[in-house]
């Protein structure tokens, strides 16, 4: 049992200051003033001060690692516990990128439930950039349905080099089965589907919801902030009720000066400018994913890699630089993945969610996170580890 007093809560949405109080890895109780019997056992922390809010969701993350591309000394390494909770991250989703040979599902679900043993809140994409899907069992409907941590299809590729190039009826297949394999099982059956450089942006997935009785629901489109032609597109299908995925960048400094990537919390601050709804946005890391660059020509160029860290830093620049009030920014790492991908008890602070609590200092710097009831990092600090870090 564990009891937080006196912090400034954001449910995302700010409710003022208030006690919480977490028990049997659930939130039991929020309100001005909580006192129990002094007989009980319970962890008290001063969260005078702190901003509290719900545990962040990455969903996009590459935990076995990526790249390969420009050769194997290229392949980054796998997520770590503390990679993640040390930045507030309590609920992650795994997915393969290029590489579907070298990383495989029966690698990613057993580093998913190794991630769950350890603490955390794990699910899992089936399949990779390749198309027909590699799954793991005989089917994607199969998949979805009978192994708990799969959740949808993904990191699938268009509009990229390094697809597979499919064709408009073998991506409405495995949009469709995907879509049925959630209804069957009570998930959100979503395709993930990262866009790359080409002018066809999101072809595919407009055409998909234009001739096919498939909603844009079931889509989460990523990197749409990777060029300014890319955005454009994503604005006009958020306007439309789509729900588009920023991919966040430590080094957005560099990029921004090599390409026309669009900074995270300018694109937020334009979506929010045009009318699109503060729901239809969310922010992930493609965390221990390669970020490759490459020239006109196709040749390799040099390698990068993404971090999980960066989900802070960019709630923390739409604050600071584009004057976002926090309850919006937040709820692109919390309440709103949660929301499309159907994790029902998470992304909020409320009762009977799960406790899963971040609670960051005044200048954005994480101070707690309990994950499951669980603290993880108290005073800045992780006091649990993955077993091999």
């Amino acid at each position: 049992m564990i009891l937080i007093k006196k912090a400034k809560v954001y449910t995302p949405e700010y409710i003022g200051v208030k006690d919480v109080f977490l028990a049997g890895g659930k939130i039991c109780g929020i309100a001005d003033e909580i006192s129990l019997p002094k007989e009980l056992s319970v962890e008290v922390i001063d969260g005078s001060g702190k901003n509290l809010m719900p545990g962040f969701i990455d969903s996009h993350v590459h935990v076995l690692g990526g790249g390969g591309e420009g050769g194997f000394s290229n392949r980054t390494p796998e997520a770590t516990l503390s990679g993640f909770t040390r930045y507030g991250i309590t609920t992650v989703v795994g997915c393969i990128g290029t590489d579907g040979v070298g990383r495989d599902m029966c690698a990613l679900i057993a580093k998913i439930k190794g991630l769950k043993e350890d603490g955390l809140s794990a699910y899992a994409y089936t399949g990779s950039y390749q198309v027909p899907v590699k799954t793991l069992t005989d089917g994607i409907i199969k998949d979805i349905m009978m192994i708990d941590e799969i959740i949808g299809t993904g990191e699938i590729a268009i509009s990229d080099h390094r697809s597979s190039q499919p064709t408009y009826d073998e991506f409405t297949r495995l949009c469709a089965d995907t879509r049925v394999g959630g209804i069957l099982s009570g998930k959100a059956g979503i395709i993930n589907v990262h866009l790359g450089d080409s002018p066809r942006c999101m072809d595919l997935i407009e055409r998909v919801i234009k001739e096919t009785e498939i909603p844009a629901t079931q889509f989460l489109p990523t990197h749409v902030n990777r060029n300014a032609m890319l955005f454009d597109k994503a604005v006009e299908y958020a306007k439309l009720g789509g729900t588009v995925d920023f991919t966040g960048n430590e080094d957005i400094d560099y990029w921004e000066t090599i390409c026309d990537e669009v900074r995270v919390c300018k694109g937020i601050k334009r979506l929010l400018d045009e009318g699109v709804s503060s729901d239809l946005f969310t922010i992930t890391s493609d965390g221990q994913g390669s970020f490759p660059q490459f020239s006109p020509e196709g040749k390799f160029l040099g390698i990068g890699m993404g971090k999980s860290s960066c989900l802070l830093k960019e709630v923390r620049e739409c604050v600071e630089r584009e004057n976002i009030p926090l309850e919006i920014a937040v709820k692109a790492i919390t309440a709103n993945p949660a929301r499309v991908l159907c994790l029902a008890s998470k992304g909020h602070v409320a009762e009977g969610y799960d406790a899963d609590i971040t609670m960051l200092t005044e200048d954005f710097k994480v101070d707690t996170v309990i994950a499951g009831g669980r603290t993880m990092v108290r005073d800045g600090e992780p006091v649990v580890k993955g077993k091999f870090e």
